[in-house]
C-alpha cells in the first residue's frame, strides 16, 4: 500500500492523499475535525472531481469529511474494466477502512453519487449510520428531466470546454446557475476533466440500476434534499425516495441541481443538524 500526501493549494483545509487499494489508486480528500465522532463520506456527481464540492465541505465546520475521485475521474486513474455500483461500494468501504475509519460512517450522495450512496447504505447497512441524498433518484426507474438537458449529459463536454459550460450551464443546473454567471466561472475553475473512458464507465455503472425494489428495506435515518428547479432530476423523484424510505424526511430548497454548492452556507447547517440528531 502507498499513501502519499499531496500539497494541493486549491483545496484549502482538505488533506489530499493518493491511496493504493490493492491495485486501484484513489485520490481522496479528508477534512479533519477535532471533535467529530462519525465521519461523513461524500459521493460526488458524475464526472465531478472532489474540488467541486469544496464550498459545501468547508461550510460543514466541525464535521470530518472524506470525499474521493471515483476511478477515471479527477486524480483517480480508470481501471481496465468497467464497474458497477456494487463494486464501487466495496471500494469505498475498503478506502474508509484503509484511512482508519473502521466503524460506522455517515454517507451523503449527490446526483449520480446519490445512487452510489443508496447502494452503500443497502450493501453495508450496519456500517452506514445516517444517509443524505441530494439531487438524486431511484435510478433507471425515475421521472426523467427534459430530453434537451439529458442529451447534454451523455458526453463530458461541460467538463472539458469552459465556453460550452458557460453557454449551457444555466439550462443544465437551473436555480442560481441560471441567474449568476459567476457561479459557472467558479465551477469551471475547480474542474479536473474526467480521464479517458472514466466518464463512460460512470454511465455504465448507472445503466439499468435501480433501488426501488429495496428502498423500503433501508433503515437508516435519511434526509432527502432537493431543489425545486432541477432540470436534470425533477423534484418528484425526491418525493418518491422520501415516500419509499421508511425513516426519511424531505427538505426542498428554492434552487437547482447544484444547491449544495450554490447555497452551501444555507444547507450545511441543515445537514449538520440532521447528523447531530439522536437516532430514534
Amino acid at each position: 500500500m502507498s499513501e502519499t500526501p499531496i500539497d494541493l493549494e486549491s483545496v484549502t483545509g482538505i488533506e489530499i492523499r493518493d491511496v493504493d487499494l490493492d491495485g486501484q489508486r484513489l485520490r481522496a480528500g479528508i477534512r479533519r475535525a477535532r471533535d467529530s465522532t462519525t465521519p461523513l463520506l461524500v459521493f460526488n456527481g458524475i464526472g465531478a472531481n472532489l474540488e467541486l464540492v469544496q464550498p459545501f465541505v468547508e461550510a460543514l465546520e466541525g464535521v470530518e469529511v472524506v470525499v474521493f475521485d471515483v476511478p477515471g475521474v479527477g486524480g483517480s486513474p480508470a481501471p481496465t474494466l468497467p464497474y458497477r455500483f456494487t463494486s464501487l461500494a466495496w471500494l469505498a468501504d475498503k478506502l474508509m477502512k484503509r484511512l482508519g475509519y473502521a466503524t460506522q460512517v455517515d454517507v451523503l450522495g449527490v446526483s449520480w453519487g446519490g445512487a452510489l450512496a443508496q447502494q452503500f447504505a443497502h450493501q453495508f447497512s450496519s456500517r452506514c449510520r445516517r444517509l443524505i441524498l441530494a439531487s438524486t433518484s431511484a435510478g433507471a426507474i425515475m421521472v426523467p428531466g427534459k430530453l434537451s438537458v439529458l442529451s447534454k449529459l451523455i458526453v463530458p463536454r461541460r467538463y472539458t470546454d469552459p465556453e460550452y459550460l458557460q453557454k449551457v450551464g444555466g439550462e443544465l443546473y437551473g436555480g442560481a446557475y441560471r441567474r449568476n454567471p459567476r457561479l459557472l466561472q467558479e465551477h469551471s475553475r475547480h474542474i479536473r476533466p474526467p480521464r479517458g473512458r472514466g466518464y463512460f464507465y460512470q454511465l455504465f455503472a448507472a445503466w439499468g440500476w435501480t433501488s426501488l425494489p429495496w428502498l423500503g428495506s433501508l433503515r437508516q435515518p435519511t434526509l432527502v434534499m432537493h431543489g425545486n428547479d432541477d432540470p436534470i432530476v425533477p423534484l418528484i423523484n425526491a418525493k418518491i425516495l422520501a415516500a419509499r424510505i421508511p425513516n426519511a424526511k424531505l427538505y426542498v430548497i428554492d434552487d437547482g441541481h447544484l444547491f449544495l454548492v450554490a447555497r452551501a452556507q444555507e444547507v450545511a447547517p441543515v445537514v449538520k443538524s440532521f447528523l447531530a440528531q439522536d437516532a430514534s
